[in-house]
Protein backbone atom coordinates (compact mmCIF):
# COMPACT_ATOMS: atom_id res chain seq x y z
CA UNK A 1 0.00 0.00 0.00
CA UNK A 2 1.46 3.22 -1.02
CA UNK A 3 1.95 5.98 1.63
CA UNK A 4 -0.57 8.20 -0.21
CA UNK A 5 -2.95 5.45 0.54
CA UNK A 6 -1.98 5.26 4.51
CA UNK A 7 -1.89 8.33 5.49
CA UNK A 8 -4.25 9.79 7.47
CA UNK A 9 -6.89 12.48 7.02
CA UNK A 10 -5.95 15.80 8.52
CA UNK A 11 -9.48 15.71 10.55
CA UNK A 12 -8.36 12.74 12.20
CA UNK A 13 -5.07 13.58 13.20
CA UNK A 14 -5.89 16.90 14.25
CA UNK A 15 -8.79 14.62 16.39
CA UNK A 16 -5.63 12.33 17.75
CA UNK A 17 -3.38 15.12 18.59
CA UNK A 18 -6.16 16.70 20.74
CA UNK A 19 -6.27 13.38 22.55
CA UNK A 20 -2.57 13.13 23.15
CA UNK A 21 -2.71 16.40 24.38
CA UNK A 22 -5.05 15.45 27.23
CA UNK A 23 -3.33 12.49 27.84
CA UNK A 24 -0.03 14.00 28.36
CA UNK A 25 -1.57 16.79 30.88
CA UNK A 26 -3.21 12.81 33.05
CA UNK A 27 0.75 11.38 31.93
CA UNK A 28 2.20 14.54 33.83
CA UNK A 29 -0.60 14.79 36.32
CA UNK A 30 0.49 11.57 37.69
CA UNK A 31 4.39 11.94 37.69
CA UNK A 32 3.54 14.61 39.84
CA UNK A 33 3.76 17.56 38.00
CA UNK A 34 1.90 21.31 38.28
CA UNK A 35 -1.43 20.85 36.19
CA UNK A 36 -3.09 24.10 35.33
CA UNK A 37 -6.34 25.08 34.09
CA UNK A 38 -6.26 27.91 31.21
CA UNK A 39 -8.35 30.43 29.93
CA UNK A 40 -8.42 29.44 25.85
CA UNK A 41 -7.01 32.91 25.14
CA UNK A 42 -4.34 33.19 27.25
CA UNK A 43 -0.92 33.30 25.94
CA UNK A 44 -0.32 29.74 25.27
CA UNK A 45 3.33 30.43 23.77
CA UNK A 46 4.41 30.85 27.79
CA UNK A 47 3.15 27.30 28.65
CA UNK A 48 4.40 25.81 25.23
CA UNK A 49 7.66 27.06 25.63
CA UNK A 50 8.37 26.34 29.49
CA UNK A 51 7.00 22.82 29.40
CA UNK A 52 3.91 23.21 31.59
CA UNK A 53 0.87 21.17 31.42
CA UNK A 54 -2.89 23.16 31.00
CA UNK A 55 -5.93 22.06 30.74
CA UNK A 56 -8.80 24.13 29.07
CA UNK A 57 -11.97 24.11 30.41
CA UNK A 58 -13.79 25.90 27.80
CA UNK A 59 -12.89 23.04 25.59
CA UNK A 60 -14.33 20.26 28.43
CA UNK A 61 -17.68 22.46 28.67
CA UNK A 62 -18.17 22.38 24.64
CA UNK A 63 -17.34 18.71 24.08
CA UNK A 64 -19.51 18.19 27.50
CA UNK A 65 -22.55 20.34 26.12
CA UNK A 66 -22.12 18.08 22.42
CA UNK A 67 -22.26 14.81 23.91
CA UNK A 68 -25.22 15.99 25.87
CA UNK A 69 -24.45 16.38 29.68
CA UNK A 70 -24.61 20.08 29.69
CA UNK A 71 -28.01 20.24 31.06
CA UNK A 72 -27.43 17.88 33.77
CA UNK A 73 -24.24 20.05 35.28
CA UNK A 74 -25.73 23.23 34.39
CA UNK A 75 -28.55 22.08 36.10
CA UNK A 76 -26.24 20.52 39.24
CA UNK A 77 -24.52 23.99 39.34
CA UNK A 78 -27.46 25.87 39.43
CA UNK A 79 -28.57 23.46 43.00
CA UNK A 80 -25.24 24.65 43.72
CA UNK A 81 -26.24 28.57 44.15
CA UNK A 82 -24.99 29.58 40.80
CA UNK A 83 -26.99 31.52 39.14
CA UNK A 84 -28.55 30.15 35.82
CA UNK A 85 -27.38 33.30 33.97
CA UNK A 86 -23.99 32.71 34.14
CA UNK A 87 -22.12 31.07 31.35
CA UNK A 88 -22.92 27.51 30.54
CA UNK A 89 -19.21 26.70 30.45
CA UNK A 90 -18.50 28.22 33.64
CA UNK A 91 -21.58 26.07 34.99
CA UNK A 92 -20.08 22.98 33.52
CA UNK A 93 -16.62 23.72 35.14
CA UNK A 94 -18.35 24.70 38.55
CA UNK A 95 -20.12 21.52 38.83
CA UNK A 96 -17.12 18.98 37.59
CA UNK A 97 -14.94 20.89 40.34
CA UNK A 98 -17.40 19.95 43.39
CA UNK A 99 -18.39 16.15 41.64
CA UNK A 100 -14.80 15.33 40.62
CA UNK A 101 -16.02 13.53 38.21
CA UNK A 102 -18.39 13.81 34.61
CA UNK A 103 -19.38 10.91 32.79
CA UNK A 104 -18.90 12.70 29.32
CA UNK A 105 -15.62 14.03 29.83
CA UNK A 106 -12.86 14.73 32.71
CA UNK A 107 -9.57 16.88 32.87
CA UNK A 108 -7.05 16.91 35.52
CA UNK A 109 -7.95 18.71 38.71
CA UNK A 110 -5.52 21.94 38.73
CA UNK A 111 -2.69 23.24 40.76
CA UNK A 112 -2.89 26.95 39.34
CA UNK A 113 -5.29 28.80 37.10
CA UNK A 114 -4.10 30.79 34.25
CA UNK A 115 -6.76 33.64 32.96
CA UNK A 116 -6.75 36.32 30.68
CA UNK A 117 -10.20 38.62 30.60
CA UNK A 118 -9.70 39.15 26.55
CA UNK A 119 -12.66 36.93 26.45
CA UNK A 120 -14.57 38.38 29.04
CA UNK A 121 -14.86 39.71 32.68
CA UNK A 122 -17.12 36.84 33.95
CA UNK A 123 -13.66 34.60 33.37
CA UNK A 124 -12.25 37.08 35.72
CA UNK A 125 -14.90 36.44 38.41
CA UNK A 126 -15.25 32.33 37.03
CA UNK A 127 -11.55 31.91 37.94
CA UNK A 128 -11.52 33.49 41.09
CA UNK A 129 -13.98 31.87 42.68
CA UNK A 130 -12.06 28.23 41.71
CA UNK A 131 -8.88 29.35 43.05
CA UNK A 132 -11.29 30.35 46.57
CA UNK A 133 -12.74 27.05 46.04
CA UNK A 134 -9.92 24.67 45.44
CA UNK A 135 -7.49 26.71 47.16
CA UNK A 136 -4.95 27.08 44.91
CA UNK A 137 -3.12 30.42 43.10
CA UNK A 138 -4.56 32.27 40.00
CA UNK A 139 -2.49 34.50 37.52
CA UNK A 140 -4.29 37.05 35.52
CA UNK A 141 -3.48 38.44 32.45
CA UNK A 142 -5.46 41.96 32.33
CA UNK A 143 -5.95 42.79 28.71
CA UNK A 144 -8.51 45.84 28.59
CA UNK A 145 -11.14 46.14 25.77
CA UNK A 146 -9.79 48.12 23.15
CA UNK A 147 -11.40 51.35 22.80
CA UNK A 148 -9.70 52.82 19.33
CA UNK A 149 -9.05 51.06 15.95
CA UNK A 150 -5.49 49.78 16.84
CA UNK A 151 -3.41 48.53 20.24
CA UNK A 152 -1.02 51.60 21.41
CA UNK A 153 2.09 51.29 22.61
CA UNK A 154 1.15 51.82 26.34
CA UNK A 155 -1.40 49.10 26.40
CA UNK A 156 1.31 46.92 25.20
CA UNK A 157 3.53 47.64 28.00
CA UNK A 158 0.92 47.12 30.01
CA UNK A 159 0.47 43.65 28.89
CA UNK A 160 3.92 42.64 28.28
CA UNK A 161 4.50 43.83 31.93
CA UNK A 162 2.15 41.22 32.70
CA UNK A 163 3.10 38.76 30.46
CA UNK A 164 6.58 38.70 32.69
CA UNK A 165 4.94 38.53 35.91
CA UNK A 166 3.16 35.13 34.68
CA UNK A 167 6.21 34.11 33.74
CA UNK A 168 7.90 34.64 37.06
CA UNK A 169 4.77 33.65 38.86
CA UNK A 170 4.88 30.05 36.90
CA UNK A 171 8.59 29.79 37.33
CA UNK A 172 8.15 30.01 41.34
CA UNK A 173 5.33 27.72 40.98
CA UNK A 174 6.30 24.97 39.19
CA UNK A 175 10.04 24.99 39.43
CA UNK A 176 10.36 25.05 35.24
CA UNK A 177 12.09 28.28 33.93
CA UNK A 178 11.92 30.09 30.96
CA UNK A 179 14.26 29.35 28.11
CA UNK A 180 13.76 32.09 25.68
CA UNK A 181 15.22 30.35 22.63
CA UNK A 182 12.72 28.29 23.03
CA UNK A 183 10.20 30.58 23.40
CA UNK A 184 10.99 32.27 20.00
CA UNK A 185 10.69 28.82 18.18
CA UNK A 186 7.39 28.27 20.15
CA UNK A 187 6.22 31.80 18.59
CA UNK A 188 7.66 30.74 15.30
CA UNK A 189 5.81 27.46 15.34
CA UNK A 190 2.75 28.90 16.43
CA UNK A 191 2.73 31.53 13.32
CA UNK A 192 2.70 28.58 11.25
CA UNK A 193 -0.20 27.01 12.77
CA UNK A 194 -1.90 30.00 12.50
CA UNK A 195 -0.87 30.73 8.90
CA UNK A 196 -2.03 27.15 8.08
CA UNK A 197 -5.40 27.47 9.92
CA UNK A 198 -6.05 30.33 8.37
CA UNK A 199 -5.02 29.27 5.11
CA UNK A 200 -7.08 26.14 5.36
CA UNK A 201 -10.72 28.23 6.52
CA UNK A 202 -9.77 30.72 3.41
CA UNK A 203 -10.58 28.27 1.14
CA UNK A 204 -14.31 29.04 1.92
CA UNK A 205 -14.57 31.79 -0.73
CA UNK A 206 -14.36 28.79 -3.19
CA UNK A 207 -17.52 27.83 -5.05
CA UNK A 208 -18.65 25.79 -4.10
CA UNK A 209 -16.65 25.46 -0.68
CA UNK A 210 -14.36 23.25 -0.39
CA UNK A 211 -16.12 21.48 3.07
CA UNK A 212 -18.61 22.24 5.36
CA UNK A 213 -18.60 25.41 7.40
CA UNK A 214 -19.34 23.45 10.26
CA UNK A 215 -15.61 21.57 9.87
CA UNK A 216 -14.84 24.67 11.29
CA UNK A 217 -16.05 23.81 14.57
CA UNK A 218 -14.73 20.27 14.50
CA UNK A 219 -11.16 21.01 13.76
CA UNK A 220 -10.56 23.97 15.56
CA UNK A 221 -9.53 22.69 19.17
CA UNK A 222 -6.24 22.04 18.48
CA UNK A 223 -5.65 26.16 17.31
CA UNK A 224 -6.75 26.29 20.96
CA UNK A 225 -4.97 23.53 22.94
CA UNK A 226 -1.85 23.04 20.96
CA UNK A 227 -1.19 25.68 18.21
CA UNK A 228 2.84 26.19 19.59
CA UNK A 229 3.74 22.54 18.68
CA UNK A 230 5.56 21.20 15.66
CA UNK A 231 2.02 18.63 15.24
CA UNK A 232 0.01 21.14 15.26
CA UNK A 233 1.54 23.00 12.84
CA UNK A 234 1.74 19.89 10.25
CA UNK A 235 -1.71 18.86 10.50
CA UNK A 236 -2.96 22.26 9.42
CA UNK A 237 -0.88 22.51 6.61
CA UNK A 238 -2.38 18.96 5.88
CA UNK A 239 -5.56 19.92 6.63
CA UNK A 240 -5.06 23.80 4.47
CA UNK A 241 -3.73 20.96 1.20
CA UNK A 242 -6.23 18.45 1.68
CA UNK A 243 -8.64 21.58 1.17
CA UNK A 244 -6.63 23.04 -1.69
CA UNK A 245 -6.76 19.66 -3.32
CA UNK A 246 -10.44 19.26 -3.23
CA UNK A 247 -10.79 23.13 -4.65
CA UNK A 248 -9.05 22.00 -7.63
CA UNK A 249 -11.25 18.98 -7.99
CA UNK A 250 -14.50 21.40 -8.08
CA UNK A 251 -15.39 18.64 -5.09
CA UNK A 252 -16.59 19.31 -1.29
CA UNK A 253 -17.36 17.86 1.79
CA UNK A 254 -20.25 18.93 1.97
CA UNK A 255 -23.38 16.90 1.50
CA UNK A 256 -25.51 18.45 -0.99
CA UNK A 257 -25.97 21.08 -3.63
CA UNK A 258 -24.09 24.46 -2.15
CA UNK A 259 -27.55 26.44 -2.96
CA UNK A 260 -27.29 29.34 -0.64
CA UNK A 261 -23.72 30.61 1.25
CA UNK A 262 -24.54 32.14 4.77
CA UNK A 263 -22.33 33.77 7.85
CA UNK A 264 -22.81 32.28 10.55
CA UNK A 265 -22.24 34.86 13.67
CA UNK A 266 -20.89 33.38 16.97
CA UNK A 267 -20.13 30.08 19.16
CA UNK A 268 -21.70 27.10 18.00
CA UNK A 269 -24.50 25.72 19.97
CA UNK A 270 -22.26 22.52 20.90
CA UNK A 271 -25.79 20.84 22.26
CA UNK A 272 -27.34 21.21 19.20
CA UNK A 273 -25.09 21.02 16.49
CA UNK A 274 -26.16 18.12 14.94
CA UNK A 275 -29.47 20.04 14.43
CA UNK A 276 -28.25 23.37 13.42
CA UNK A 277 -25.69 21.77 10.95
CA UNK A 278 -28.86 19.44 9.35
CA UNK A 279 -30.99 22.35 9.02
CA UNK A 280 -29.16 24.42 7.02
CA UNK A 281 -27.57 21.25 5.19
CA UNK A 282 -31.28 19.74 4.10
CA UNK A 283 -32.18 23.22 2.74
CA UNK A 284 -28.94 23.40 0.93
CA UNK A 285 -27.41 26.05 2.85
CA UNK A 286 -23.48 25.90 3.60
CA UNK A 287 -21.78 27.98 6.02
CA UNK A 288 -18.97 29.80 4.20
CA UNK A 289 -18.15 32.64 6.96
CA UNK A 290 -17.57 32.60 10.47
CA UNK A 291 -14.93 34.69 13.02
CA UNK A 292 -14.95 32.34 15.68
CA UNK A 293 -12.67 29.32 14.19
CA UNK A 294 -10.20 31.89 12.54
CA UNK A 295 -10.47 33.61 15.87
CA UNK A 296 -7.65 31.26 17.43
CA UNK A 297 -5.21 32.35 14.57
CA UNK A 298 -2.57 35.02 16.25
CA UNK A 299 -0.45 36.35 13.80
CA UNK A 300 3.20 38.21 15.22
CA UNK A 301 6.59 38.80 14.62
CA UNK A 302 8.02 40.20 17.39
CA UNK A 303 6.62 39.95 21.37
CA UNK A 304 5.26 43.24 21.62
CA UNK A 305 3.41 42.42 18.32
CA UNK A 306 2.42 39.03 20.54
CA UNK A 307 0.68 41.47 23.15
CA UNK A 308 -1.46 43.51 20.20
CA UNK A 309 -2.43 40.25 18.72
CA UNK A 310 -4.08 39.25 22.03
CA UNK A 311 -6.20 41.89 22.18
CA UNK A 312 -7.07 41.87 18.88
CA UNK A 313 -9.37 38.63 19.47
CA UNK A 314 -12.97 38.74 19.03
CA UNK A 315 -14.71 40.39 22.14
CA UNK A 316 -11.82 42.58 23.43
CA UNK A 317 -11.68 44.44 20.29
CA UNK A 318 -13.86 47.58 19.34
CA UNK A 319 -17.44 47.37 17.74
CA UNK A 320 -16.15 49.05 14.44
CA UNK A 321 -12.70 47.00 13.99
CA UNK A 322 -15.17 43.58 14.76
CA UNK A 323 -18.10 44.69 11.82
CA UNK A 324 -15.21 45.03 9.88
CA UNK A 325 -14.19 41.60 10.32
CA UNK A 326 -17.46 39.97 9.23
CA UNK A 327 -18.75 42.45 6.88
CA UNK A 328 -15.32 42.18 4.50
CA UNK A 329 -15.41 38.42 5.63
CA UNK A 330 -18.81 38.15 3.83
CA UNK A 331 -18.49 39.56 1.18
CA UNK A 332 -14.86 37.38 0.57
CA UNK A 333 -16.73 34.70 0.93
CA UNK A 334 -19.81 35.57 -1.43
CA UNK A 335 -22.86 34.92 1.40
CA UNK A 336 -26.58 35.09 0.27
CA UNK A 337 -27.62 35.58 4.26
CA UNK A 338 -26.08 35.50 7.77
CA UNK A 339 -27.20 33.65 10.90
CA UNK A 340 -26.47 35.36 13.99
CA UNK A 341 -26.72 33.41 17.39
CA UNK A 342 -27.83 35.50 20.50
CA UNK A 343 -25.91 33.38 23.01
CA UNK A 344 -27.05 33.46 26.31
CA UNK A 345 -23.87 32.29 27.94
CA UNK A 346 -21.80 34.67 26.11
CA UNK A 347 -23.58 38.50 27.42
CA UNK A 348 -20.32 40.16 26.04
CA UNK A 349 -20.44 38.89 22.63
CA UNK A 350 -24.15 38.92 22.26
CA UNK A 351 -24.48 42.22 24.17
CA UNK A 352 -24.24 44.11 20.92
CA UNK A 353 -25.19 42.00 18.48
CA UNK A 354 -28.45 43.15 17.21
CA UNK A 355 -26.69 46.67 16.40
CA UNK A 356 -23.64 43.80 14.80
CA UNK A 357 -26.74 42.60 12.45
CA UNK A 358 -28.03 45.99 11.36
CA UNK A 359 -24.81 47.68 10.55
CA UNK A 360 -23.74 44.44 8.71
CA UNK A 361 -26.95 44.12 7.35
CA UNK A 362 -27.02 47.67 5.74
CA UNK A 363 -23.07 47.06 4.75
CA UNK A 364 -23.49 43.78 3.22
CA UNK A 365 -26.88 44.41 1.93
CA UNK A 366 -27.54 40.62 2.15
CA UNK A 367 -30.98 39.35 4.68
CA UNK A 368 -30.24 37.99 8.34
CA UNK A 369 -31.74 36.08 11.24
CA UNK A 370 -31.18 36.16 14.63
CA UNK A 371 -31.83 32.71 16.60
CA UNK A 372 -31.95 32.59 20.67
CA UNK A 373 -29.34 29.72 21.79
CA UNK A 374 -26.44 29.37 24.04
CA UNK A 375 -22.89 27.39 23.63
CA UNK A 376 -23.52 24.56 26.07
CA UNK A 377 -26.97 24.45 27.96
CA UNK A 378 -29.71 23.37 25.77
CA UNK A 379 -32.61 25.04 27.73
CA UNK A 380 -31.83 28.10 25.65
CA UNK A 381 -32.33 26.61 22.39
CA UNK A 382 -35.90 26.27 20.32
CA UNK A 383 -35.69 24.21 17.09
CA UNK A 384 -38.94 24.99 16.17
CA UNK A 385 -37.69 28.76 16.29
CA UNK A 386 -34.77 28.03 14.28
CA UNK A 387 -36.20 26.38 11.50
CA UNK A 388 -38.62 28.93 11.63
CA UNK A 389 -36.10 31.88 11.10
CA UNK A 390 -33.73 29.60 8.54
CA UNK A 391 -36.99 29.04 6.46
CA UNK A 392 -37.68 32.52 6.60
CA UNK A 393 -33.93 33.06 5.34
CA UNK A 394 -34.33 31.00 2.61
CA UNK A 395 -37.71 32.48 1.22
CA UNK A 396 -36.02 35.64 0.89
CA UNK A 397 -32.35 34.30 -0.79
CA UNK A 398 -34.50 32.46 -3.32
CA UNK A 399 -36.54 36.07 -3.85
CA UNK A 400 -33.24 38.18 -4.09
CA UNK A 401 -31.57 34.86 -6.16
CA UNK A 402 -34.82 35.21 -8.86
CA UNK A 403 -34.60 38.81 -9.27
CA UNK A 404 -30.69 38.70 -9.63
CA UNK A 405 -31.67 36.16 -12.74
CA UNK A 406 -33.95 38.46 -14.30
CA UNK A 407 -31.75 41.45 -13.65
Amino acid sequence: MSEATEKKPAKVVLKELQDKIADDAWEAKKRGEKVGWCASNFPQEITTAMGIPVVYPENMGAAVGAKGGGQRMCEYAEGMGYSGDLCSYSRINFAYADLKKCEELEIPFPDFLLCCNNICNCMIKWYENLALELDIPLILIDIPHLDQYECDEDRIKYIRAQFDDAIRQLEEITGKKMDYDKLKSVMEVSQRSSQAWLRAVGYMSAKPSPFSGFDIFNNMAVACVGRGTVEAAEAFEQLADEYEALVAEGKSTFKGDENYRILFEGIACWANLRFTYKTLQSRGINLTASVYGPAFSFLYSNLDELMAAYSYVPNSNCFERELELRVVDAKKNKVDGAIFHMNRSCKHWSGNLYEMERQFREQTGVPTIVFDGDQSDPRAFSEAQYETRVEALVEIMEENKRKEAQA
